[in-house]
């Protein structure tokens, strides 16, 4: 490698390593306290017990990732607000807060916190309609999303979008689709206005293994295939297409290696190591200009398709405990914390505590909000309106001129 080209590498990968998870201001750091009892930035090496399956690959992930203390208190500390915003919202939907459609993350927390822990803001995210998790992975606030999804004007999205669409524009955070399959062909257009411009940094497109069926998907690698972009694509698979199991619903049920021309790997969705390596890698791979590339995660999901469904038709109790006590994604990393002496039983429940309790603030503050006027149904339908008259189906009393 030349000289410059050496150094332009390097200059990518302090990007590329450079995590939000550690800045400052974004809900990720641990507060300093009665948990830093060793130096924050203290080096730790984890191991990941399940190894990497590689498409068209000849090399994948280390089997071991670096860490540091600041940064696995952080990642508990998130994935456990998530975990906590989703019985939040349980509670909320069943006592009819929340209306509409509500697909809840708890199982899946090892995925949106390790994304985030191996890209940066500078690169583009977008998923389906179990956005929860990934909202607050972007540098999204549980106050937002509460608010968003009891449809309150402090909500994301202005309390017009609701569970499935949340959205934080200056992270490059481009939403939750309703649409099942929807991600890849926009992500696609995303990742081709990343190259058009010239930017250092990648997209990923997050999906379910239930929308991997589907011919927008197989047309989407085509084009990003042959347009060798900058893209991810992130299957989430959780093994369950709303009530039917991947087996029933497809002859292959793997989702990384469906076609010959774009590579792929298989991580562990419940080990946040495993989905950070992964994509640290999938990211090195579109940033030295190969092209997209696959990504599958072998996750699960607690509550059912979505609140009305309970989950319990097409699964049995017995299946959804079993996951829970041998992979339960948060339980790991707090195994890890406590083997490598990084915290205590004790400072963990404290970490638990604090989040209860800012949970619960918000929770508060979000029911006090006010939801959006009747003037707000005809905002937002245009970035830059000419001052334009919208009026009701009766054309009398309900009357806008757009701003």
């Amino acid at each position: 490698m030349r000289g410059g080209a050496s150094l332009a590498r390097l200059q990518v990968l302090k990007r590329m390593y450079r995590s939000p998870l550690l800045t400052p201001g974004n809900g990720f750091c641990v507060q300093a306290g009665r948990h830093d009892t060793l130096p924050a930035d203290t080096n730790v090496c984890v191991d990941i017990p399940v190894p990497f399956l590689l498409h068209q690959l000849s090399n994948g992930p280390p089997q071991q990732a670096q860490t540091c203390k600041a940064e696995l208190l952080s990642m508990y500390r998130r994935m456990y607000t998530i975990r906590r915003l989703e019985i939040t919202a349980d509670l909320l939907f069943k006592s009819q807060k929340v209306r509409g459609f509500c697909h809840l993350y708890d199982g899946q927390e090892a995925i949106a916190v390790g994304l985030q822990s191996a890209l940066t803001y500078e690169d583009s995210v977008i998923t389906a309609y179990r956005d929860h998790g990934i909202y607050l992975a972007r540098g999204g606030t549980v106050f937002e999303t509460l608010s968003e999804l009891m449809g309150k004007r402090t909500g994301c999205a202005a309390g017009k979008g609701g569970s499935m669409h949340l959205y934080k524009k200056e992270n490059n955070f481009y939403g939750g689709w309703g649409i099942v399959g929807t991600p890849p062909p926009l992500g696609a257009g995303i990742a081709l206005a990343h190259k058009y411009q010239n930017r250092n940094s990648v997209v990923a497109a997050i999906y379910g293994d239930g929308a991997e069926n589907q011919g927008q998907v197989y047309e989407t690698k085509s084009m990003a295939a042959l347009w060798n972009l900058p893209m991810i694509f992130l299957v989430e698979n959780n093994h369950y297409g709303m009530g039917t199991a991947e087996q029933r619903a497809s002859k292959k049920i793997t989702y990384f290696d469906r076609v010959s021309y774009i590579p792929g790997i298989k991580v562990d969705g419940m080990d946040i190591f495993s989905v950070k390596q992964g994509l640290l890698f999938c990211k090195e791979h579109c940033m030295e200009g190969k092209g997209p590339i696959v990504m599958e995660c072998d996750t699960y999901r607690y509550h059912g398709h979505s609140m009305s469904d309970p989950g319990s038709s097409y699964r049995t109790r017995d299946e959804i405990k079993g996951v829970r006590k041998a992979r339960d994604p948060i339980e790991h990393l707090k195994r890890i914390i406590l083997e490598k002496k990084i915290a205590n039983q004790n400072e963990l429940k404290d970490i638990d505590g604090n989040v209860k309790g800012e949970v619960e603030k918000s929770l508060k503050k979000s029911e006090e909000a006010s939801p959006p006027q009747e003037e707000d149904l005809f905002t937002n339908f245009y970035k830059k309106d000419a001052g334009l008259e919208v009026y009701g189906c009766d054309r009398k009393h309900v009357v806008s001129k757009l701003p």
